[in-house]
């Protein structure tokens, strides 16, 4: 996508606000990979999707700098009923909390989230929380492992949202067999697109945006 194309998708769509954009700007400036915070366009299609699906929990593979977690939050904080309503957002890397938490903290949808060090793919379950909408955006060479124990956690009729599905296009170039990472989206990829558990489409947002709905036993999921 050009970025000329990009800039017109942006100004077509909503704005990510003044918070998010000081965020944006400071992942950039402080952090290695500032490239994997999620971003505008990707920003307002969490937010977007969080009020259409409307979760009580949400669990975050992945915090990094907390861009994502801020966008589903201000998606729960569109429908704000009184009922309680958590993004639980786990980063596995503790040097990346002193960046992360004060921006969490300080942000106006912070009762909103719930950020946590450690694996999300053990903590999760020590929560007890059935998730309605779970966000993959974790270590790409275990995306399978993360999502097959992920899954059982997923209410039924819930969401799966994986990130970099795509991977910059790497999952169709041959020269990125020997590639860890890429070869970890790939098995993911392949045992998704057959798992009669879910239903699945790959969106090529950004880079590469899987929605994956967890079916309920009346339609059908046995594996």
């Amino acid at each position: 996508m050009t970025t000329q194309l990009e800039d017109y998708m942006l100004t077509h769509s909503d704005p990510e606000g003044e918070y998010l954009y000081r965020l944006y700007r400071a992942t950039n400036i402080h952090t290695i990979h500032g490239r994997m915070a999620s971003g505008h366009l990707q920003g307002r299609l969490l937010k977007m999707l969080v009020t259409m699906i409307r979760p009580h929990n949400i669990l975050e593979v992945g915090t990094f700098s907390g861009y994502s977690a801020i966008s589903l939050a201000e998606g729960l904080a569109a429908i704000d009923d009184g009922t309680p309503r958590k993004v639980w957002t786990f980063e596995i890397n503790d040097e990346q909390e002193d960046f992360t938490r004060p921006w969490i903290e300080q942000s106006p949808v912070a009762r909103f989230i719930d950020f946590r060090i450690g694996d999300a793919s053990v903590e999760a379950a020590k929560t007890g929380v059935t998730f309605d909408m779970v966000f993959m955006d974790g270590d790409k060479r275990t995306y399978l492992d993360t999502y097959n124990k992920l899954l059982p956690l997923t209410a039924e009729g819930g969401y799966i949202i994986a990130d970099n599905t795509l991977w910059d296009g790497h999952v169709v170039d041959s020269s990125y067999d020997n590639d860890h990472q890429t070869c970890g989206i790939r098995l993911f990829n392949d045992f998704v697109a057959q798992d009669s558990r879910v239903e699945r489409v790959m969106l090529p947002l950004r880079d590469g945006l899987t929605l994956i709905r967890k079916k309920r036993p009346s339609e059908g999921n046995e594996h």
